[in-house]
């Protein structure tokens, strides 16, 4: 099997494990799709009165989670498993009320993954800074995420 058809079975089998995850499910989170080469990410998540907060709008904490793994996913899958990669810190900056669905969309390109080989070369950690806004069906913003994650070369890869 190609390594390009083990990644699209890795995407395929990783949606559907996330989909059937029971915080994603109560919280109404879905998974909408895992592009076969794992650079891009679609999620969506419905208002429901499982993540309906007091005054009738979308949960701050589902908004959250709705968005929490998915950068460091994405980097496992990309940079390989001579790699760490941790979140390391995250802030939400609420912009206006979740009335109905919402949804956000990751992607990972070339140049922050040569960024990061670059900076994690020598063994350094490496801390990029990603930011993910999480939209409702109007295109307006509900939300903006900002994620910092853990990056370092695994010490035995180093020696290699």
């Amino acid at each position: 099997m190609t390594d390009a058809r083990r990644l699209a079975r890795r995407a395929r089998m990783l949606r559907w494990l996330l989909n059937c995850y029971p915080p994603y499910l109560g919280a109404g989170i879905r998974v909408q799709s895992i592009s076969p080469d794992m650079r891009r990410i679609k999620v969506r998540m419905k208002l429901t009165r499982w993540n309906r907060n007091y005054v009738g709008t979308q949960f701050g904490g589902s908004l959250y989670s709705m968005v929490d793994p998915f950068y460091m996913l994405l980097l496992i899958e990309q940079l390989g498993s001579e790699y760490i990669v941790w979140d390391k810190a995250a802030s939400i900056d609420f912009i206006t009320p979740g009335k109905g669905p919402v949804h956000a969309e990751f992607e990972i390109d070339d140049t922050l993954l040569d960024d990061i080989r670059q900076q994690t070369a020598g063994g350094k950690k490496y801390l990029p800074r990603l930011q993910v806004d999480i939209r409702d069906d109007a295109g307006e913003l509900v939300a903006r995420v900002d994620k910092t994650l853990y990056v370092r070369l695994k010490p035995q890869a180093r020696q290699a």
